[in-house]
């Protein structure tokens, strides 16, 4: 049996952001094409845990009326926990026992759908297995930056890597 891995999907602008200021993400617009996910619904399909921060779950709910993964279970990274709705946990505790904790649980892959502090402490705690990163062929000149600076060096090796009509380059990589 092979352990889970936790997977970073996410898309950025060319220049390395994930949202403008505000947390704005109009600039994902550009590559919206009526019947291309680029390959979305595949992946949250391989996954049944998510787990993300908490700006970026009270963005995603600003947006829809139901969480999008409320089949899934999911762990909303937060300096202020509240009661679980659900399989939506909000979790205060250490995310670098939490993760290892699900890594050991029998199940399919792990998604970190963002944002830019949970990916950060992640990363520091070499903790994402894999990484799928869709380029949106824009520069937006400031935001919220996918890669904080202090990253500790890590090796990858490119999975795949796919290019669509739009401009959007989405590239897959896989911890060494």
């Amino acid at each position: 049996m092979n352990q889970r891995r936790l997977i970073l999907y996410i898309s950025t602008s060319l220049d390395g952001y994930i949202a403008k200021p505000g947390d704005d993400l109009s600039f994902l617009e550009r590559v919206h094409q009526e019947g291309e996910d680029y390959g979305y619904q595949e992946f949250v399909d391989s996954v049944d845990t998510v787990i993300m921060g908490r700006r970026t779950y009270d963005w995603v709910m600003r947006q829809v009326d139901e969480f999008p993964h409320a089949d899934k279970e999911t762990y909303i990274v937060t300096r202020d926990p509240k009661p679980g709705q659900g399989k939506v946990n909000f979790y205060a505790g250490d995310v670098k026992e939490l993760v290892k904790s699900l890594k050991q649980k029998i199940g399919k892959n792990i998604f970190c759908d963002g944002g830019a502090g949970v990916v950060d402490t992640l990363l520091k705690e070499r903790l994402i297995d894999e990484m799928i990163i869709s380029v949106v062929p824009v520069l937006v000149g400031n935001g919220i930056r996918l890669f904080r600076e202090g990253q500790p060096e890590q090796d990858l090796e490119l999975v795949e890597l796919k290019q669509f009509k739009t401009g959007l380059v989405q590239m897959h990589y896989r911890k060494v």
